[in-house]
């Protein structure tokens, strides 16, 4: 494609030179904000991106005597081996299970508690209320495991509610069936309310007076809600909504271990305590490694795609 004159004129800078020589003023008009932020950058490459040479020990078999480079190369079997697994299906499907139920269940349920907190116009109510929700989120995962184990034992005080209409107590963390619904409403109590802080956010900066204007024009709590509330929301829930797909792999190791217990294991055991027991417990370091380093890379791919997806959809992005 031919050259216009107008293009190479000495007074038409093209524009990708334009936006770098722009950039570059920028950098040197605020380099001491750039000072500022050099430390942070290098402590992150050195605690985030140096240790990544670890990874390698999932292509070999990692021996400490050895140590990293000395290890005998052993390219993909430890993923073979994993894949191939009798009991990879069952880790790999609990895994995709829990967090995805625990997307699609507890997801809403942050921007629901926002809407209702921003409906409330007594002050005082609303900051007693914010209170008691936003307090299971600063209660240890070990506590939260440890008054499960006790509000749903067999002799515990919902057993001693249910044995007004059961004869036998139901033992629901010795049953696989249970341990899905108490891991996630669990995890729903405890970080519902936090979450829907940045949601409370986003809604202070809406307007009052559209709420007034449209009270005015006869719309009802829900229309009001539908097109000024959530259209408010939007960018802020597809960020999350990005990010919470992005993580989906990561459900939570602490809690699923702590709940775990010789009965249910086939309904939660999944992949991060699976790699804890196999890379740590049985010091088998290179298959440890080769799952979380697999785990890592389906939640990358899920990122990628989701974001894609949304962009083409909305126009809304994480990056």
């Amino acid at each position: 494609m031919a050259t216009s004159k107008s293009d190479t004129l000495p007074g038409n800078t093209p524009p990708a030179k334009k936006k770098k020589s722009g950039a570059l003023a920028y950098i040197r008009k605020n380099y001491i904000l750039y000072l500022f932020l050099l430390p942070a950058v290098i402590l992150v490459f050195i605690f985030n991106y140096i240790p990544m040479y670890g990874v390698t020990i999932a292509f070999k078999d990692f021996s400490p005597l050895k140590g990293v480079w000395e290890s005998e190369w052993v390219g993909l079997e430890h993923f073979r081996n994993f894949l191939e697994s009798p009991n990879f299906q069952q880790i790999f499907m609990n895994t995709i299970k829990l967090s995805a139920f625990d997307l699609l269940l507890g997801f809403p349920v942050p921007i629901i508690l926002a809407i209702m907190l921003n409906q409330l116009r007594k002050a005082r109510v609303k900051k007693n209320i914010q209170l008691i929700i936003y307090a299971p989120h600063f209660i240890s995962v070990v506590v939260i495991a440890g008054m499960i184990f006790i509000f749903l034992s067999p002799a515990g005080p919902l057993n001693a509610i249910l044995g007004l209409v059961f004869d036998q107590p139901i033992s629901f963390m010795s049953e696989p069936g249970y341990f899905r619904t108490i891991f996630i409403a669990s995890g729903i109590w405890q970080g519902a309310g936090f979450a829907s802080i940045i949601y409370v956010a986003a809604l202070s900066n809406v307007d009052p007076q559209l709420h007034d204007a449209a009270t005015m024009d006869g719309a009802t709590l829900l229309q009001r809600i539908r097109h000024i509330d959530l259209q408010a929301l939007k960018p802020t829930m597809t960020v999350l909504f990005i990010l919470a797909v992005g993580g989906i792999m990561a459900i939570g190791f602490e809690k699923a271990y702590l709940l775990q217990t010789s009965m249910n294991i086939p309904a939660s055991e999944i992949i991060d305590t699976y790699v804890y027991k196999r890379g740590l417990q049985s010091a088998d370091w290179s298959f440890g490694a080769a799952m979380g380093l697999f785990n890592s890379i389906i939640s990358l791919v899920l990122l990628v795609a989701v974001n894609f997806i949304v962009k083409k959809l909305n126009g809304e992005t994480l990056y």
